[in-house]
């Protein structure tokens, strides 16, 4: 599976903010471009497993069933 998203970057005087459209939460900045790109990177994955971890807590104890999400190709 293979999933899409849009990072956004803009110049600020300190350097670069970034954030993904698609996904709330991931946001970052860096004092250049590449570092902007690398934390960006960085966030998206904490804020998965953030999520993930928060939804398995809510869930513990509950009979619940948990697969892979397919998503058709775009």
């Amino acid at each position: 599976m293979q999933i899409a998203l849009t990072a956004v970057y803009r110049r600020v005087p300190e350097g670069y903010i970034a954030f993904v459209e698609e996904l709330p939460g991931a946001n970052t900045q860096g004092a250049t471009l590449e570092e902007a790109r690398r934390n960006l990177v960085e966030a998206v994955e904490l804020v998965l497993e953030a999520n993930r971890t928060l939804a398995q807590e809510d869930l513990r104890g509950e009979e619940v069933i948990r697969e892979p999400l397919e998503l058709p190709p775009a």
